[in-house]
Formats: structure tokens, sequence, C-alpha cells
């Protein structure tokens, strides 16, 4: 049967050769001015090359912002989105550009940012000449005009759709449709108006406040969104107009989630509209402005998969234009299943194409396919605390021009000692090289710590990182031997070996006598615990410990040295397990140092008032965290090579351990 993910589709004016999107995100890879170089291009291209038939390059700004996102403003910028236009078009992959205009009054904050520019320059010109009284007076200008910058930005944030007026919407529209004419002569194929940020918080019944022509009813509250796409219709008659139409949608509590954009039953009627004004696609999207990109791109566990369809097949039902859907399309089996249902046109691989760029190609191979864990630890923690975005699985994002897999000039045999994450991929980059690999796993499964890490809710996701090398090994000619050891002579039969026997539970630091006292580790490997339970340990696994135990009915108490929990937790998943803490009553101690443990009696210190804290437990959980195993290399005469957990002085979360897995393996 002919896959309708590989059937071509018109849309508007271009054709896209297959049903695979990759919808907009924000990546980071921009130079700081806003322009398309090298590192940004060769994201793009490597998409392209995977098969990929439309690529939507996230939030570009029509205006100079201050925000880190591409920029298209000026005709100086054009050439940079025309080599992008140039590269992508040669491997049949057609480009738009997400047009958008944050929320707050773009040439105001930009004066206020160039004036307090201007004052720090002065007072390092009063410095350099001696006047410490202009010094101290520019410098106290500079810094309470940042400041005012600041409150400004985040009063406009909250109110500018309401405050500003139609002379600033008119602007605002016009340099929207003049980055759509630069777009245009760029040789962009499309254009994507953005449907939240301020377009869809003037469509907003929460956000639009205002009591003019834009405001109130649900026609005014749309009239600028339909008027964005007149004017672009005019500005650039050539481009295909896409709409990212933004729902807010309603949590499992019935509680609304998002503020921008439109509720379900206005989001049909307005898909009507788009379609008689004109737009040639519609992508349903969850709408944001809730201040966790959580609400937007939620994380393994948090929603169902597809859990936008249903509102995209209901825009479907009414219009007759191409309807995408983008929200946890994990599988292509489940983007297939979407398409022949006929529940929308094309399918939004986001975070899916981060994991793997191949996906078309592969799926017209019919090769395995890296699936997305929705952890949201590389990409959406990134898009939200301003860092590159990356994926956790894949060590290229963002270098693809330089990382990549290069085939061996030697072949040789290659032993890997360990089928945790790190030995997987050390595995596979080696066999795709063109060595002769053999894994060694001393328990009867892959994955290592990857099942006591999905054990805690909403973690079984992470599954699909194993399933995806049981699958992928096999097809490379990998030989996995479970329940092996390898021996000294079986070792030295190879010509390099690669170490990835990972980590385990620390031992406690302090002294503790006459008490039930467990691993973390040996808990989530189901250990059956009763009574109170005190978790020794607020890093990401005493915390999913705790949360794992409470879920399970138990009384749960987590006890931190430093000032919170879950430090390097994402963002968007911290508050999820807040709230189940908060459902399940689990008493925290932050800024707690356990000094002895005695007759399971924890007695710790509050670091902050010193004053002592007293915790009686029928349970105490370790879960200090972990040090690396120690491998034994008496009589090993082959080069050895250390991955993952037991490579440094640091065991290593799942990013670093594939990362350099990656780089040891590709450099053999």
């Amino acid at each position: 049967m002919t896959k309708k993910l590989l059937e071509p589709i018109q849309v508007g004016k271009m054709t896209l050769k297959n049903r695979i999107m990759f919808p907009p995100l924000t990546t980071g890879y921009e130079e700081r001015d806003g322009s398309i170089g090298t590192r940004s291009l060769g994201f793009y291209e490597r998409l392209a090359k995977g098969g990929v038939s439309y690529i939507v390059i996230g939030d570009v700004a029509p205006v100079r912002t201050a925000s880190p996102t591409p920029k298209l403003y000026d005709d100086s910028q054009i050439p940079a989105f025309q080599k992008l236009a140039d590269t992508l078009h040669k491997y049949d992959c057609k480009v738009a550009l997400q047009l958008f205009h944050p929320e707050y009054d773009v040439p105001g904050v930009g004066r206020m940012i160039m004036q307090a520019g201007m004052a720090r320059q002065a007072a390092a010109k009063a410095k350099e000449a001696g006047n410490e009284e202009e010094f101290q007076k520019q410098s106290a200008l500079a810094q309470q005009i940042t400041k005012d910058a600041y409150a400004k930005l985040h009063h406009d944030m909250q109110h500018f759709v309401s405050e500003a007026t139609v002379e600033q919407l008119i602007q605002i529209k016009d340099s929207i449709a003049a980055c759509a004419k630069k777009a245009q002569q760029a040789g962009i194929d499309a254009i994507e108006i953005h449907g939240d940020r301020l377009v869809g918080s003037l469509c907003s019944k929460i956000l639009n406040h205002r009591e003019d022509e834009y405001g109130g009813s649900f026609d005014n509250r749309i009239r600028y969104a339909l008027e964005i796409v007149q004017a672009i219709q005019e500005a650039a008659p050539a481009l295909t107009i896409e709409y990212k139409l933004p729902v807010i949608t309603r949590n499992s509590d019935g509680s609304l989630r998002g503020k921008g954009g439109l509720e379900e039953d206005e989001v049909v009627e307005f898909a009507k509209r788009l379609q008689k004004a004109g737009v040639d696609m519609i992508q349903v999207a969850q709408a944001n402005h809730t201040g966790n990109m959580g609400d937007t791109i939620p994380p393994m566990g948090d929603v169902p998969y597809n859990w936008t369809l249903p509102v995209a097949k209901k825009v479907k039902a009414v219009v007759n234009i191409p309807v995408a859907t983008v929200g946890r399309v994990v599988s292509v089996e489940a983007g297939e299943k979407i398409l022949q249902d006929g529940d929308a046109d094309i399918i939004g691989y986001g975070r899916s194409l981060l994991t793997d760029p191949d996906i078309a190609n592969k799926v017209a191979r019919g090769e395995c396919i890296r699936e997305c864990l929705n952890c949201n630890k590389g990409c959406v923690d990134a898009i939200q605390n301003r860092r590159y975005i990356s994926c956790v699985l894949n060590a290229e994002n963002g270098d693809e021009t330089t990382i990549f897999i290069k085939p061996a000039d030697t072949k040789k045999k290659v032993a890997v000692v360990g089928a945790g994450i790190a030995g997987l991929e050390a595995a596979r980059v080696a066999a795709i090289r063109g060595h002769d690999v053999t894994v060694f796993e001393k328990s009867n499964q892959m994955g290592g710590q990857i099942h006591i890490a999905s054990k805690p809710p909403r973690k079984n996701e992470i599954l699909r990182s194993v399933k995806y090398y049981e699958k992928i090994l096999p097809a490379l000619n990998v030989d996995v031997q479970f329940n092996t050891e390898a021996t000294q002579d079986v070792l030295n039969s190879f010509d390099d070996v690669i170490v990835a026997i990972g980590a385990h539970n620390m031992d406690l630091p302090m002294e503790h006598e006459n008490s039930h006292i467990v691993s973390s580790w040996d808990v989530l490997n189901g250990l059956e615990v009763t009574g109170e339970c005190v978790v020794l340990g607020g890093g990401l696994v005493g915390t999913e410990t705790a949360e794992y135990l409470a879920s399970k009915g138990l009384k749960v108490s987590i006890i931190e040295m430093l000032d919170k929990i879950a430090q390097g937790e994402s963002t968007t998943v911290l508050p999820l397990v807040m709230k189940d803490f908060a459902i399940h009553g689990v008493t925290q101690y932050v800024n707690t140092r356990v000094n002895t443990i005695k007759d399971n009696t924890i007695y710790a210190i509050n670091t902050t008032d010193q004053s002592e804290v007293i915790i009686q437990a029928d349970t105490i959980v370790n879960a200090l965290g972990s040090k690396k195993n120690i491998f034994d290399e008496t009589g090993i005469n082959v080069p050895l090579h250390y991955v993952g957990d037991c490579s440094g002085e640091r065991t290593a979360d799942i990013a670093s351990a594939i990362r350099t897995a990656y780089h040891v393996a590709n450099e053999l």
C-alpha cells in the first residue's frame, strides 16, 4: 500500500512532494543579527536532505527586535534568505517564513535600549577623561533607562494588545507586509502567519480588552488577522499563505490551556473565514501565552498522543484547503493513520525531526526510525532558556556541517562492553561506519538505567530510546551477546574495546546505623517498601523516586541540601512534578543537611537558620547520586575507550551518554 505520508499535495501555489512538514521551532542557530548563517543553514539543509517537503522557519521578526530569532526587516538581509531558499530547493523542499510581531512596542523599547547604550558610552568616555561625577551620573542614567525599558517590556507583554493605538497596529501590519515582499524577492515559497503572539492576542477573548473596532465581538477580534492576510496578499502575490491557527484547549480538570488565539467553538468559524480570505493552508496548533512552553509543546505523559487532532479534524470538515496537524504525533504509523482517516492532510513532525531528520527517506526505504521521547530536555528547555535547540538522542543537532558519521578508513573488530544507552549508541555509530561490532551485556536486556528511568509517573515513553536499538542493531549486523561478561582473552581478540559499564547508586556519606535504608535504584527496580518514606537527595533521581513512591499511596518526604529540589529538571516537566507532590502531600525539606541516621531517625540541620531537623521514617531511600563503575583493565592489551557514565568524574545524563558514545565511535 502506498503510504499517504509520501504522497504529494498541492498547497496554494506550491506542490509539496510529501506530507511531512517541519513546523516552526525557535532554534537559536541564527546569527546575532538574526540572519541565516552557516549553522542555521546547515541545520535546515540537513532536514531537506532527509526528505522533508516543507520547512517553516519559526518566529521571523519583520522589525528589529532584541529577540534571539531570525529577522528580515532590511534589504541587506535578503541574500541570506535567498541562499536558504536556493539551498532547500535543491532537494525539492519548500520553505516558509513564519512572520510574527512580539506583543510589545518594539520601536519604543528599542529607543530606550539605545538611549541606555548611549548613556553607557558617555559614562565610559567620562571615566577615560577622569570625570568621576559625570561617570556616576551617566552610569546611573543608563541603569535607570534599562530598568524602565524592562518595566515597559513587562507591562507591554500583558497590556500592549489592548493599549496599542490603531496607528501602531497599522505600522505593524505594514512591516509584516514589507517583510513578506522581501521574502518573495528572496525566493521563499510561503508565508506562515503566526496566529499566536500579537495576532493571537487580538483574537483572544481572554487577552483582548479593546473597545474599538479590534475588540469585543468575534468579528472585531479576528479583524486584524484578516487584514494581515490581505496585506500579505497585496505585498507578495506570488507566495502561498499558511495560517497557524492557535486553539485554546481544555485540560482534564476543565481549566483553559492557553490564552492567545481562540476557543474551539470560534476556531471552526474562523477557519472558514480564513479560507474565504484566501489563506491556502491552516495549521491547527495549541495556543500559548501561559508562561510555560510545556502548555504548547507538552512533555511525555502530560497529554495524549495527537492531542490537538480532534480540533484539526473539525477544522478540516469545514474547509477545502489543506490542514496540518501538530502535537505529539510521534510515530510515522500515527501520522499515516491520521492521513488515511482523512483527519488532516499534512503532518508536522517538530521534535521528531530533531531526533531523526531522515524520517521521510526512511519511510520510503522502509528503514527503522529513531523516535522522539517528548522529554523536552534538549529542545523546549533550550527555547525557554535562550539556548541552542537540540535533541538528547541526536549528537548532530546544530553542528550538521561538521558532525556526521564518517566511513571508517580501516574496518576493525570492535567490542562494546555494556548495553546501556551509551554502549548501544557506540555500537550503532561504529557499525554504520563499517566496523564489525560485538556488544557484551551481563544482563538479559538492552537499556541499562533507562529501565529504571522509565518507572516514575509519565516516564515510560523513555523506553522508545531502547526499542530503537532493538530494531536498528540487528539491521546493522551488530552481535549482541546477553548474559555475558567478556573475558580478558575475548576482549584482547578485538582491535578496540569501548567500555560502557555505567554507574551505581553511591553509598551514604554520613554515619548511619540500625536503620532500614534502601537505594533509589532498587526501589525503581521494583523493591517493595512500606510505611513512611524519606528520600535523601532532591536531584532528578530523588525527585522521581519520591513521586514514584507517592503514586503508590505511600507518605513521602524528600530532603535536599540546595534551596530547591530537581535543579536540573525540565522547566516543562517540573510543574507536573510539583502538582503531583501537592496532590499526594509530599513534604519537601530544602536547605537541609543530614548529619546522622540512627534507629530510622534522620538527624539533620536547616542550613539557613541552623535549626535542628529530626524526621522519623519507616524506610529511608538513598538517592544522593551515583558513582561510575570501574573497569578492570588488568591484562587488556588493546586500546580502551570509555563512554557514558563510566567515562568521567561525574556520571552522565542521557544527552551526555549519547554524545560521548557518538564521538568516540566516530573516531575509531
